[in-house]
């Protein structure tokens, strides 16, 4: 959800907060409403591999269906998505809907998607979010080649209607095919040809078309497609602008470069001072975990771990670095999500340096450093430091920090658990349900590889059970909870906040369930 995103999803980590301009730009015509937006330089654009690219796919794509903020669940490019078990979902398009390229979007296009997002040798980096689909397995085996290119659960039955059968009831379906599961979105007949190509100039189905091939380190320039069947864009034009440093984004908004910013973790205690009503916190299904390194047997004990979360003091951060944006995590999903087992954590979530020393003490201490290793560039090492310091001066640990070159090293480290320590982990649930946490951290290809990582059958019979559960009141899914308390694999930090900064050409900033401003209907100053 920013995320967001590997982050969007991690989205909100080293510049997943966008920002933009409401101005006419010195290539638009003058009476061309165009907006710059900074971000991350994506890379990785095609919705099944993109991770800081969320806001760009939002524009250049439509979803299946869109969540709005009060969590009403609109149509989009699907007419309806319906199930009489939670197992089998027929999904009906719309008619007359093409892509950019004037090719139709139909059942088809959908499924062909799904399975190259699917297709192990593709490296989809986010094709967990098919993970649930019947034949997702044998597109994407845990050992070997695949030994077929479609996943079975999927069939076309016409041009505008496909069924889904999942792998077991999921009452949740509707919501994963919203806004934010980008790998649910639709790919042309071109796109399979060369997806390299396609990637240097993506076409899609949404209110905003590129015009030029894609360049690393260059800005993307959007421009709004005149023959989108669905809502206006309230912008002519979106051009988003690489940056590497998000307190660079934060300073330009108040130069007058940008209308709308991410406000990165250093900036949040004075933000309020620097821009008044012009700072927005969006509540949102965000969490920050301390993760711990459990290929390191220094880590094996679990009240090594413990001691370390009660030995870390998160009122103080919240009030000092984040400005009392953050709430202290009480538990293992975001307090937002529907369900949520406030105060699980217990104890081990609480404050006790005391404590903290005598249960370290009773596991035999902690041998040599400890370094914590986290995305530079973002705004971070405020929080890094103080959990350092407290760690050192609570437990008398030998914590030090260790900040990456830059998202790209510290990713490839994590993923190949190349690191020592404890490291940076956090995720922006893509859609509102704890469903989209947990799977994400706690199922092995849920879509976060070494965010913490921590795989169990006991974790994903509990999670099967709890997907099952068609109540709606996400009350199931305590169980999985408590399985992984009491285990405790890693540190639970804070239930976020996603916070930004406009310049007063811009109005209205509006907001989705997932904490991200909706760019394409950005409300514009007269």
């Amino acid at each position: 959800m920013r995320k967001r995103i590997l982050v969007a999803a991690l989205a909100a980590t080293a510049l997943t907060l966008s920002a933009c301009s409401a101005s006419s730009t010195p290539d638009a015509a003058d009476d061309t409403l165009a907006i710059r937006v900074a971000s991350t330089d994506p890379q990785l654009i095609i919705p099944g591999r993109q991770s800081v690219a969320f806001d760009v796919n939002m524009a250049v794509w439509a979803p299946l269906a869109f969540l709005q903020s009060d969590g009403a669940l609109d149509m989009v490019q699907a007419e309806s998505i319906e199930s009489e078990d939670a197992v089998t979902w027929t999904i009906t398009l719309r008619d007359g809907w093409t892509f950019q390229d004037g090719t139709p979007v139909t059942a088809q296009s959908y499924v062909d998607s799904w399975n190259a997002v699917a297709y192990g040798p593709n490296a989809f980096e986010n094709s967990g979010q098919l993970a649930n689909i019947v034949g997702f397995s044998d597109l994407n085996p845990a050992e070997g080649e695949p030994t077929t290119t479609e996943m079975s659960g999927l069939t076309v039955l016409d041009d505008l209607t496909f069924t889904v059968e999942l792998s077991g009831p999921d009452g949740q379906f509707p919501l994963q095919v919203t806004q934010a599961q980008t790998a649910m979105f639709p790919m042309p007949e071109s796109a399979f040809e060369d997806f390299d190509a396609y990637n240097s100039f993506p076409v899609g189905n949404g209110p905003f078309a590129f015009t030029e091939q894609y360049v690393e380190n260059e800005p993307i320039v959007l421009e709004a497609w005149e023959d989108y069947p669905g809502e206006a864009p309230t912008v002519d034009q979106i051009t988003f602008v690489p940056y590497t440093d998000s307190e660079t984004a934060y300073l330009d908004v108040q130069a007058g470069n940008l209308d709308v910013a991410g406000v990165p973790a250093s900036k949040l205690t004075q933000a309020g001072a620097d821009f008044g009503d012009r700072l927005y916190s969006f509540e949102a299904p965000g969490i920050s975990f301390l993760g711990l390194p459990l290929w390191n047997e220094q880590y094996d004990d679990i009240r090594v771990r413990q001691a370390i979360s009660m030995a870390i003091d998160r009122e103080t951060i919240s009030t000092v670095i984040y400005g009392d944006t953050y709430t202290p995590a009480t538990a293992w999903t975001p307090a937002i999500e529907p369900g949520t087992p406030a105060g699980i954590c217990g104890e081990f979530c609480e404050y006790d340096p005391e404590a903290a020393q005598a249960l370290l003490e009773e596991a035999g201490g902690f041998e040599g450093p400890l370094e914590i290793y986290f995305p530079g560039g973002g705004g971070l090492d405020p929080l890094y430091e103080a959990i350092a310091n407290q760690l050192r001066q609570n437990l008398g640990i030998d914590a030090t920090i260790r900040p990456s070159a830059d998202w790209a090293e510290f990713l490839q480290n994590r993923t190949e658990a190349n690191v020592s320590g404890p490291f940076f982990s956090r995720w922006g649930a893509l859609y509102p349900s704890q469903q989209a946490t947990l799977r994400v951290f706690f199922i092995e290809g849920g879509g976060c590889a070494n965010c913490i990582p921590y795989y169990t059958p006991e974790i994903a019979e509990a999670m099967a059970a709890a997907d099952a559960d068609l109540s709606g009141d996400g009350s199931a899914y305590a169980d999985v909870q408590e399985i992984i308390q009491a285990n405790f694999p890693a540190v639970p930090l804070f239930f976020e906040t996603y916070s930004y900064v406009t310049s007063d050409r811009v109005s209205d900033l509006p907001s989705s369930p997932v904490g991200n401003p909706t760019y394409r209907l950005i409300g514009l100053a007269d």
